[in-house]
């Protein structure tokens, strides 16, 4: 038992690192880092550059990589990136570090090299020496990763108690407006949380390699594990997430003593683990306040005063509310036919394989609809649609292929199957705050990819379950032609939805929670409805993309696959549905412009730049479209006023109103007019 409970101290530490690191980075920004990950690999792959590759000693190889080039990674960031977040919504917090997770990555297999690293060296050089304490053997490995936590903890405490510098850094924790009034400059500060945090991150990311392998879906894994640790904490708590990390980590060891080793049951007990330590303390914390929101886990009450409200990409104008102006609101209608047409030319125009490629993208700009519906018009961040597109893709191949029954009917019957699990995670998460709800559905989808895509009637040892399509869509050609279709009948859906009284309590409920009930809206029904319809939407776009490859895969329905998805998505446009079909065909269309015409060098340059315009989400947060639409507008109101100054008839009309600022979005009843 010691000897598992030893192995159990070194996990816990290296997942009480990482969840220092997390809290620390929220409480001192007010920005959880959905980076962390990406972060620890790219540094654990600099340590292994320069270690394994280039034969630098251990020790020089930690200080160059984790404690001299994560300060200047993280000081870097945040100069261009995080300092711009701290008054943002925090749907854009989320999606820039989504984008900084998925543009670091692909930087560091562009310079180092995509090599598979399954193994790597840790601080301690193989072979690991062992010593026997207190009559069970304990390896140099756990003891060094033990000694990291508790001189993290210990230092860590000395600077905040000990040293002016930490008193100033809990001021401004405190309450930062005041702070900022007593001559400290918050921005120095935190400049100097994200260098620490950076190179926690570079540290974590060394410790875990040697277990679980040199790739972004380890660190990535390790990232999700210590977020249930930051839940626990209430984003808050530094003493609570070492605690409770320990205590996962010595948990996941332990219980291993007691179950099967070759046991599939032992593997899904081990990794819902942090899934029901989370729960736990949700529940916990339900019960005691009875409603968790983060807004209280950062600043003071002075600082929650004078937060600025609203601004998120999901209650200012989409593109389509933008042309609704006097002078442009014929393209309101115009442009997403005109989009519309021209990618229906398009099957006609492009030859073998890239049929494929435009059947994908359209099946995967139903699947984005799905997000322009539950975060877009609903304002509910759910990280988990990729799951709900891998249960519709996985569920119509069982239906068609096993059970005989028609392709179609079998997508129809999947979304209905996908429909009640949204409608519970919609239950489960409606008095939890925004971060709260990403969080949970995040882990949600980790513990669906972990426990149901990975059963072998489903994978069929990494095959997939072969689906084949109905008569009349069996080509390329009219099977594109079939899930455009599709595409826009479910958009119509959805416009005529956002327009409808629905679409008013919807937009209302964004806008204000406590406003929207004193209108006697229901905040819980329109809630759940927004959930209901967004998982059967994820769920018929996974049904058409099975029906497209002609085999449901769930490895390609991977959780963080889904993050650069809603990467995507809102980099274009999140609200608006001409968005999620240009977004579809870019995510399936420009990865293979650069692998068909371009050196297979330039491969990742698309990844990289899903990432980089996710990022660039914090200057134009209602993405390209919307941007675009203000500029036509504009030019639109400017044409009008010059005829209006020729002829003499009546005042030039107003210029359109800058983004962020109140638009047709915003319900009439919320203005005082008639809606």
């Amino acid at each position: 038992m010691l000897a598992y409970i030893f192995a159990g101290i070194a996990l816990g530490s290296i997942y009480a690192i990482s969840a220092a690191g997390i809290v620390v980075t929220y409480v001192a920004s007010g920005v959880l880092n959905f980076a962390f990950g990406a972060l620890a690999f790219v540094l654990a792959r600099f340590f292994y550059y320069l270690n394994t590759e280039h034969g630098w000693g251990v020790v020089p190889s930690l200080l160059v990589a984790v404690f001299v080039a994560g300060p200047a990674l993280g000081a870097a960031l945040y100069l261009l990136l995080f300092r711009h977040l701290q008054t943002s919504s925090p749907l854009i917090r989320i999606v820039s570090t989504i984008g900084v997770s998925v543009a670091l990555p692909a930087v560091a297999v562009t310079i180092f090299g995509d090599d598979t690293i399954t193994t790597a060296p840790g601080l301690v050089p193989a072979p690991v020496p062992s010593y026997r304490i207190f009559g069970a053997v304990a390896g140099l490995d756990q003891i060094v990763a033990f000694g990291c936590v508790v001189g993290v903890v210990v230092l860590g405490t000395l600077l905040l108690r000990c040293t002016d510098l930490g008193l100033k850094v809990r001021a401004m924790v405190d309450t930062k407006a005041l702070t900022s009034l007593s001559g400290v400059n918050p921005s120095a500060i935190s400049i100097g949380v994200w260098m620490v945090t950076t190179a926690l991150a570079g540290l974590a990311g060394v410790l875990t390699a040697p277990s679980t392998g040199l790739t972004p879906e380890g660190m990535t894994a390790l990232m999700a594990v210590a977020f249930a640790a930051v839940v626990a904490a209430r984003l808050a708590s530094l003493a609570t997430a070492v605690g409770v990390a320990m205590g996962m980590g010595v948990l996941t060891d332990v219980i291993q003593k007691f179950l099967p080793s070759d046991s599939s049951l032992t593997n899904a007990i081990l990794v819902s683990i942090p899934f029901f330590v989370m729960g736990a303390f949700l529940i916990v914390h339900l019960g005691v306040s009875g409603r968790i929101d983060e807004a209280a886990s950062t600043g003071g009450a002075l600082d929650r005063a004078i937060r600025p409200m609203g601004g998120d990409a999901a209650s200012t104008a989409s593109g389509a509310a933008a042309l609704g102006a006097r002078s442009g609101r014929w393209l309101h209608l115009l442009g997403p036919v005109l989009v519309v047409a021209l990618f229906a030319l398009l099957p006609l125009l492009l030859p073998g394989h890239w049929l494929t490629s435009l059947g994908s993208g359209f099946a995967f700009a139903v699947v984005f609809l799905s997000f322009t519906v539950v975060v877009g018009e609903g304002g509910m961040i759910w990280l988990c649609q990729a799951s709900f597109a891998g249960i519709g893709a996985i569920a119509t191949a069982q239906f068609a292929t096993n059970h005989g029954f028609d392709p179609l009917l079998a997508v129809f019957m999947g979304a209905l199957l996908a429909t009640p699990i949204g409608v519970v995670i919609g239950l489960l998460t409606i008095r939890l705050g925004n971060l709260y709800v990403a969080l949970v559905t995040l882990t949600v989808g980790l513990l669906a990819e972990t426990l149901i895509f990975t059963r072998d009637l489903f994978s069929q040892s990494g095959l997939g379950v072969a689906v084949t399509r109905p008569g009349f869509i069996s080509g390329d050609r009219s099977f594109a032609y079939f899930t455009l279709a599709v595409f826009v009948v479910l958009a119509v859906i959805v416009v005529g939805m956002r327009r409808s009284t629905t679409g008013l309590a919807l937009a209302a409920i964004r806008s204000s929670e406590p406003g929207a009930r004193t209108l006697g809206l229901s905040v819980l029904g329109m809630k759940l409805l927004v959930a209901a319809f967004s998982t059967f939407i994820a769920a018929v776009g996974g049904g058409l993309l099975a029906l497209n490859y002609e085999s449901a895969m769930p490895t390609s329905y991977a959780t963080f696959g889904g993050l650069i998805w809603l990467a995507v998505l809102v980099t274009i446009g999140l609200r608006s549905t001409t968005a999620a079909i240009l977004a579809g065909l870019s995510f399936t269309l420009l990865p293979d412009v650069f692998q068909t015409y371009l050196l297979p060098e330039w491969g990742n340059v698309p990844t990289i730049l899903f990432g980089l315009g996710a990022v660039m989400v914090a200057v134009n947060p209602d993405g390209q479209i919307a941007m675009h639409a203000r500029q036509v507008q504009a030019l639109l109101v400017r044409i009008a006023a010059r005829r209006r100054s020729g002829d003499g008839s009546g005042p030039p009309p107003q210029p359109p109103a800058p983004p962020g600022a109140a638009s047709s979005d915003v319900p009439g009843l919320l203005k005082g007019t008639t809606p």
